[in-house]
């Protein structure tokens, strides 16, 4: 203060990391973690209130992820995730608090990785390549906080998203080595991909396996559900054992589903011989239906999701019948509906 006479912006940038489970997560690493990145966020602001109530273009800028609450971002190291949501909740809490004081409050998070000293020391030196320097977020900063502070507060940026946003079209100068597929970062929308990483070959290709690894956490967080609803009284009252044949433009998964056998079983793969239902839909649909978010009798009556009756064996082998449009007890199905 007695230099500069006043304080216009506040970047919340320190963060301590630990990347493990809750019986790795000593207490000392815990509270060190809660420390610097909440308490520090929460502490740093609310000192710095009363000088920023008197800035031009008052600006606080926590380095947090948007707050997704997906098991995925929590399971394998659920106090790191703690710790980083804090300075996320603080954004969200301060930018409406501090909203008549026209302080901006916001979150600013990389797409992919950023070649840090903390990036060299988790992965052991070998995933530069994979990886951004921090100038691109130093630039989406800047750009965060050059807006008008009365108008732009409580948003969760990625920084990709605001230089696009800005004009920016090349961004192979970010990249440590633009031949490499980029490695995304934690906490990112699974959304945030579909208009990214389409200038070159290499980056289409880093989008497509970007966009698989995501989908591929939400089928694993819908078997993890499935599974705790398992029950020899719901395989009584199925008995039934069904496939799935997930397609994306990136591949095909294949699930099976066992509600005629023992407790139920659920996981990767086909039932052997064929299921008596097998039901062919993309990853994204499947994931939908499950979480509650496209109805299944939609998905159907769509085109989106196609279901196969196995109706038995002939000398022919096992046949299967295909509902369609057509099909008049499917008509009767969709009047029913």
């Amino acid at each position: 203060m007695c230099r500069f006479g006043g304080i216009d912006i506040l970047i919340n940038n320190a963060s301590a990391i630990s990347l493990t489970g809750t019986l790795e997560t000593d207490m000392k690493r815990y509270d060190l973690m809660h420390s610097i990145n909440t308490r520090g966020t929460f502490l740093l602001s609310k000192s710095c209130i009363p000088y920023l109530k008197q800035g031009r273009n008052p600006h606080i800028l926590n380095i947090s992820p948007p707050l997704l609450m997906e098991s995925r971002w929590f399971a394998n190291h659920v106090a790191y995730t703690m710790a980083k949501y804090g300075m996320s909740m603080c954004v969200l809490g301060m930018s409406e608090e501090l909203r008549p004081d026209r302080i901006a409050v916001n979150a600013l998070w990389p797409l992919t990785s950023i070649w840090t000293a903390a990036m060299e020391m988790l992965s052991h030196g070998e995933g530069a390549a994979g990886s951004r320097s921090p100038q691109i977020m130093a630039d989406a900063a800047y750009a965060l906080l050059s807006k008008n502070s009365a108008e732009y507060t409580g948003n969760f940026a990625i920084d990709e998203d605001v230089l696009r946003a800005e004009g920016v079209t090349d961004f192979d100068k970010y990249a440590l080595d633009p031949s490499v597929p980029l490695t995304p970062d934690f906490f990112i929308p699974g959304g945030t991909y579909d208009h990214h990483f389409s200038q070159k070959k290499e980056r289409k290709a880093s989008r497509e396996t970007i966009n698989k690894e995501l989908v591929k956490g939400e089928i694993v967080d819908v078997i993890t559900k499935m599974k705790g609803l398992l029950a020899p009284e719901l395989v009584k009252k199925i008995n039934a054992t069904f496939d799935f044949e997930l397609t994306e433009s990136t591949g095909t998964d294949k699930i099976y589903l066992d509600l005629k056998n023992g407790s139920g079983a659920i996981g990767e793969g086909l039932i052997p011989g064929g299921a008596d239902v097998l039901f062919k839909c993309t990853a994204t649909d499947f994931v939908k239906m499950f979480n509650g978010k496209l109805s299944p009798t939609t998905a159907f009556m769509t085109k989106k999701l196609v279901i196969k009756v196995r109706q038995g064996k002939s000398s022919r082998g096992d046949e299967t019948r295909e509902l369609d449009e057509e099909d008049e007890e499917v008509k009767r199905q969709r009047m029913n509906a």
